[in-house]
């Protein structure tokens, strides 16, 4: 391919780039669009979920075609407190991005099971030789690991469950804390797909990567017991190391000022909630960001991308404080109490929280009252005397 077939290369087809691409097909229908994946399809093997408050309402239209399943609440429980709440939530299975990226795009324009070595401003390399050349690449391929940051690490096994009777559920368990605290702040989470149809994800707030995925899926199977709920067949299962953020040196981590390399997209770029790690909501933002860009050249879309992410950086200093405080204050044990006080604030708040539109006045409430860690650790942890965060550079 030559640089006259291709506008736009993104490289890497999941949530991020898959986004990307979507709406430039969409809203830039003028521009030849390519996107490029390692793996056999779009997307990887992924349940994303979201709060309907975390998408703006000119933005839905992006979003709604892909969700496959959605509610009007969801439930939450720890060890002192359970709560429902009536923000809708809303889930996207892989597959439907797929789908929806071959619907959009020529089938020319879709490469699967293609290696990328080098990725430059305007060039591809690929493992196979080959040379994709365009007017501007994306590097949306993903980053297991945050270089020049440091924090925690939030893991999971994933298994959608077929049971052989009605799980009796109505809406989804986005955090069931009720469960022993194992290696950090773990929790339970459920979404109910069908009336014998739930996915069960075994989370945890971890300090370190490792992943025992046995063990991962021995627990799910012991708390599906636990509800009473006996397991025909296990229809998928996902696996996710996310890093979660509470320090870091951003202009290490992107140097050059977005003055040299490609744009970038996803977690290459750090576009994810510092403490959650939802990544939907940015991935969102700057895809209808970029299509509102009057030059989409290779050096004017790089140092579009480096701005808009240093721009997400500077507004996640107090999520990153948060961060700070759960991983360096709390014993890991412990960890579920600022998550439980945490879901008795207001629903509104709870809400620009996981969207990352915390006010100051958030904020203030959130710290407001006595703390769910010990005040002295809470004091060392934000002045950087407390346990030292594990440096994000692997999750391996």
């Amino acid at each position: 391919m030559h640089k006259r077939d291709i506008d736009i290369a993104v490289i890497g087809g999941g949530l991020a780039g898959g986004l990307i691409a979507l709406a430039l097909a969409k809203l830039r229908p003028e521009l030849r669009v390519t996107i490029v994946e390692g793996g056999t399809c779009f997307g990887g093997n992924h349940v994303w979920s979201s709060f309907a408050s975390d998408i703006a309402a000119e933005n839905e239209w992006l979003v709604e075609p892909l969700v496959t399943a959605r509610w009007d609440g969801y439930d939450v429980h720890f060890p002192g407190h359970s709560r429902s709440l009536t923000t809708a939530y809303r889930s996207i299975a892989s597959e439907r991005l797929d789908a929806a990226l071959r619907e959009a795009l020529p089938e020319e324009a879709l490469l699967t099971g293609v290696q990328v070595s080098r990725v430059e401003r305007n060039r591809a390399l690929l493992a196979d030789g080959r040379k994709l050349e365009a007017g501007a690449v994306i590097d949306a391929r993903g980053a297991p690991a945050l270089p020049h940051m440091a924090g925690g690490w939030q893991k999971f096994v994933g298994q959608m469950l077929r049971l052989e009777r009605p799980h009796g559920l109505s809406r989804p368990v986005v955090m069931d804390a009720r469960v022993a605290q194992l290696d950090g702040y773990r929790f339970v989470y459920c979404l109910p797909f069908s009336d014998s149809e739930v996915f069960v994800e075994d989370t945890y707030y971890a300090d370190g990567a490792g992943l025992d995925v046995p063990a991962l899926r021995q627990r799910i199977a012991d708390y599906a017991a636990g509800r009473g709920w006996t397991v025909a067949e296990v229809t998928r299962e996902e696996t996710g190391v996310l890093p979660v953020i509470g320090s870091g040196d951003f202009a290490a981590f992107w140097p050059g000022g977005g003055g040299e390399g490609p744009a970038r997209a996803g977690t290459r770029a750090a576009l994810l909630h510092p403490l959650t790690s939802y990544s939907l909501p940015d991935a969102v933002r700057l895809a209808r960001h970029i299509c509102s860009l009057p030059d989409l050249s290779g050096a004017a879309l790089a140092g579009a991308s480096y701005a808009w992410a240093r721009a997400h950086w500077g507004r996640g200093s107090f999520y990153r404080m948060l961060t700070k405080m759960l991983f360096a204050a709390a014993r890991p044990e412990q960890r579920y109490r600022m998550l439980e006080r945490f879901y008795r604030l207001p629903q509104p708040l709870i809400e620009r929280f996981y969207a990352g539109r915390s006010t100051p006045a958030d904020a203030l409430r959130i710290l407001a009252g006595k703390p769910p860690v010990p005040i002295s650790s809470a004091l060392a942890s934000l002045a950087g005397m407390g346990r030292p965060l594990a440096p994000l550079e692997s999750a391996a």
